[in-house]
């Protein structure tokens, strides 16, 4: 069955082609330095951490130590863990999963 968003349009269904046309990290640097700013990319670099953090138990006072991130951030992407679409868990997965091969 495949995944319906509520942010499906064909802007984004374009730019995850493209994004799925990058084919290793060099390729993501250069688009992504190109697409986001700076505090964007960091922005979303940040909630990948804290997700693996949250993933790992750790505690709010340790991921904003660590990570800079601020407690409502925090528990946005708490939330979005344990209520959202289950994007940051199969990243997460897969990353675990190759970091261990």
């Amino acid at each position: 069955m495949a995944y319906h968003s509520r942010l499906k349009d064909k802007f984004i269904d374009e730019l995850f082609e493209a994004i799925l046309l990058l084919e290793d990290e060099e390729e993501c640097y250069r688009f992504f330095e190109d697409i986001c700013t700076v505090a964007e990319l960091k922005s979303l670099a940040q909630r990948l951490a804290v997700a693996k953090m949250l993933q790992e138990d750790y505690t709010y006072t340790t991921i904003a130590e660590e990570t800079g991130a601020s407690t409502a951030t925090i528990s946005r992407v708490k939330r979005c863990l344990n209520y959202g679409a289950d994007g940051y868990k199969l990243v997460l997965k897969r990353l675990k999963s190759k970091k261990s091969n």
